[in-house]
């Protein structure tokens, strides 16, 4: 993803580096460490800045979903890119709710050790560091803080954490915290050793009333104490109120003291974050809780077990599957009485029942929900349940939410988490309301917000699309979107048993992607108030008509369609010709509708891939597409050649943003060898298993597992395949089949069976029936 809207259009830089794999071993029974937690390598991706992305991610100390992380500070408060692997100094330890850099922060504040002359100003205190001196994993972090002689380590809870520093033999040993700008208090208290607080920092989506309550709690007396606004430091005060305050304690220490500091906070009170620290960390020691965080991530991981492939292999698959459990993030909390409450970040009231935020549907509608729906169903309800709550507290449904709603992206692929969720059998919340807030989405915009409803609606329920001349920027794009949403209301409409006329009004502009395919260029083309198409047009112009992506990448986003497609672009041997020439052509491009070269632009041109731009979501399930046209055995290339090429355990590790775990969620189901092409139909598409084995334990007690036999870096292509025994000779499997539990076996080959998964019958589920079949088969 994704620059935000408002962001392209005073112009973002940003490229993607891939730093290709070397030639693989073939496979091998490589043995899997009992802690999977140790395999995560969290800097995967961090290796990145404002003009290079490499995933833009920051290591996540966290619990899989937590309301809190934690993150090493390398970057000035404020700034997106809080942690580069190609820092030299730390600033703080931030506690951190940012999804992406392009969305940045919120509710942030930072603690931070300090010997010698103090320092408040965060470019003064900064202390050099070293990843020779740092360990990191995702439920503990750890690092010499060279300038003061200091070793920071910290392992959270869900709404706490716990701070162990280390300090020399010292006169002047200090903890500093940073409550950051925007509006922030700070309060001491040094006859109970403790600093609470508040801080307010946020960019956008929030209520007036929004604050995160801190409190921390430290193990040794207060010596000294001080507070500080704007770098000013006012000594022996215990209480400061501003735009910009601290705290700082301060105390002797003899070599190799330990301080600790437990921490929590609650966007609720004072009162809740200090019963979340009681509830979460209590007496246990530090120990005691890395003990328990490593414990949680090895349950969590331990849930997919896989067997073979190299141990890089192994180290990617674990560091993107820990990515895809981070988001979205647990916005509630626990009260007193044991009931689930939450603060709204919509209006701002505190109410029962689940929240969740921190996600661009836009990205993970498509790989992250349909893993849920696989892995997490009681989760995935949870989630659903939170959706309700979000539409009943502000009248929409959250396409992009951080906390509330952000202006970034566009469609209202809310309907496809939805619609997948319900359809697969989750159930047991308030579909019906789910089912409203879709139909409004379908009727109106937001009247603010760009990425909230559907803008240009009343033209897209009008003329069956969005038109190019009407001031509605990226037209195109969100006609494809919309009709895709609209063919997941379609499905949802169907099993709620709806009124003929919902169901058949869905159904219908479910074929709206229809309106703006161009038969001359046999792409998708932005199309005037009057029918016309706009001109002139060039497939390889980003933007304009499409978001972050030209024509050659949005015309395959018919996920509900891929028949429909096909024979929109004159059947099987023309629709492979098309998906070839994006691979085999020059990564060329037309930037002038941004004026300069965004990052998606550049993933794609260094990446040595044609137009292949898996560096962004629009394309990430174009190689499975082939399976619909009988060549799977091209899928299966392409997909091993993504695997190989375009990750690595690495901080350069991602090629381009990662997204709220939606390009990890797309390696996590490719290792597998299936994936989820159209939410909203049970299905997966198959393409080519990574490892020898994979086993799912599944919540309802039941496992699913993968072998693949003769499997290894030059064997990736599926010479036959059978499913629980019986021959399996359809390129996809059945979402009830996974949950059922059994085996999906394959044999690898490394020449290409040309004829397995490639008759017309077999092809995965789409609306239309062929209507070409003879001429190019």
């Amino acid at each position: 993803m994704k620059t935000p809207i408002f962001l392209i259009v005073i112009g973002l830089l940003l490229g993607c580096d891939k730093t290709p794999q070397t030639s693989q071993p073939k496979s091998s029974n490589t043995p899997i460490s009992k802690e999977l937690v140790n395999l995560v390598n969290p800097l995967m991706g961090t290796d990145s800045e404002f003009k290079l992305s490499n995933g833009n991610t920051y290591p996540a100390i966290a619990r899989p979903w937590g309301m809190n992380f934690w993150t090493p500070q390398t970057a000035k408060m404020g700034d997106g890119w809080t942690y580069a692997y190609d820092a030299y100094k730390i600033r703080g330890f931030k506690q951190t709710h940012q999804p992406s850099p392009w969305i940045n922060d919120y509710a942030a504040f930072s603690l931070m050790p300090l010997t010698g002359k103090l320092e408040v100003n965060e470019d003064k205190r900064a202390s050099w560091f070293s990843h020779k001196a740092e360990e990191v994993s995702p439920h503990f972090y750890s690092v010499y803080l060279a300038d003061y002689d200091v070793t920071t380590e910290i392992t959270p809870t869900e709404r706490a954490a716990f701070f162990r520093f280390t300090f020399p033999e010292t006169e002047n040993a200090y903890i500093l915290l940073d409550a950051f700008d925007m509006g922030s208090m700070v309060k001491i208290i040094p006859e109970e050793q403790k600093i609470i607080g508040y801080c307010k920092n946020n960019h956008g989506g929030v209520p007036e009333n929004f604050k995160n309550y801190f409190v921390v709690q430290f193990d040794k007396p207060f010596e000294v104490y001080h507070t500080w606004k704007d770098s000013t430091l006012n000594r022996n005060a215990t209480s400061a109120e501003a735009n910009h305050v601290g705290a700082v304690i301060g105390f002797k220490t003899a070599r190799g003291e330990k301080v600790n500091a437990k921490v929590a906070s609650s966007f609720i009170s004072h009162e809740q974050a200090w019963l979340n620290m009681e509830r979460e960390i209590g007496q246990k020691s530090f120990e005691d809780v890395k003990e328990e965080g490593a414990k949680v991530w090895n349950t969590e991981l331990n849930k997919i077990k896989v067997k073979g492939g190299t141990t890089d292999q192994q180290k990617t698959f674990y560091s993107c599957l820990y990515r895809t459990l981070l988001f979205p993030r647990k916005f509630y909390e626990i009260n007193a009485s044991d009931e689930i409450v939450h603060y709204s970040p919509y209006n701002g009231q505190v109410l029962p029942g689940y929240m969740f935020t921190d996600n661009g549907f836009w990205d993970t509608f498509r790989a992250v929900f349909p893993f849920f729906t696989v892995m997490y169903p009681e989760l995935n309800k949870q989630i659903m349940q939170g959706l309700v709550n979000t539409y009943n507290e502000s009248g929409w449904l959250p396409e992009w939410a951080s906390p509330g709603h952000r202006d970034c992206m566009i469609g209202s692929n809310s309907a496809s988490l939805i619609a997948d969720s319900y359809i697969k059998g989750i159930h047991d919340y308030d579909i019906e309301t789910l089912y409203q807030a879709i139909l409004k989405n379908s009727r109106q915009g937001h009247p603010d917000l760009s990425s909230v409803g559907r803008r240009g609606a009343e033209y897209y329920n009008q003329l069956g699309y969005v038109p190019y001349d009407v001031g509605i920027n990226e037209n195109t794009a969100r006609t494809l979107e919309y009709a895709y949403a609209d063919f997941c209301a379609w499905q949802l409409a169907k099993a709620l048993n709806k009124p003929e006329e919902e169901v058949s009004l869905f159904a219908k502009r479910s074929e709206n992607f229809r309106n703006v395919f161009d038969k001359e260029s046999n792409l998708m083309r932005g199309k005037n108030k009057d029918g016309s198409f706009q001109k002139p047009f060039n497939p390889l112009k980003w933007g304009d008509a499409f978001t972050e992506g030209n024509s050659l990448h949005y015309s395959w986003s018919v996920f509900q369609d891929v028949q429909g497609l096909i024979d929109l672009m004159g059947g099987r041997k023309d629709f492979i010709s098309m998906l070839d020439t994006v691979f085999t052509m020059p990564p060329d491009f037309d930037n002038s509708y941004y004026g300069f070269t965004i990052h998606e632009i550049r993933e794609m041109q260094i990446a040595n891939m044609g137009n292949y731009a898996h560096g962004n979501q629009p394309i990430q399930h174009m190689i499975y597409l082939y399976n619909y046209a009988g060549a799977p055995w091209k899928a299966q290339k392409h997909v091993r050649n993504v695997m190989d090429k375009l990750y690595s355990p690495q901080p350069d590790g991602y090629c381009g943003d990662e997204d709220n775990g939606q390009t990890s969620a797309w390696y996590v189901f490719s290792a597998m060898g299936f994936y989820p092409v159209t939410p909203g139909y049970p299905s997966y598409v198959i393409g080519s298993p990574l490892f020898d084995e994979v086993t799912l334990s599944l919540e309802n007690g039941n496992s699913f597992v993968i072998k693949a036999a003769s499997n290894s870096t030059d064997n990736v292509f599926i010479e036959k395949a059978s499913l629980n025994d019986t021959p399996l000779n359809r390129p996809w499997i059945k979402h009830d089949e996974i949950m059922q539990g059994g085996e999906l076996t394959f044999r690898m080959s490394e020449k290409p069976n040309k004829e397995w998964g490639a008759s017309v019958e077999n092809r995965p589920p789409s609306m239309s029936e062929p209507v070409i079949i003879e001429k190019n088969q």
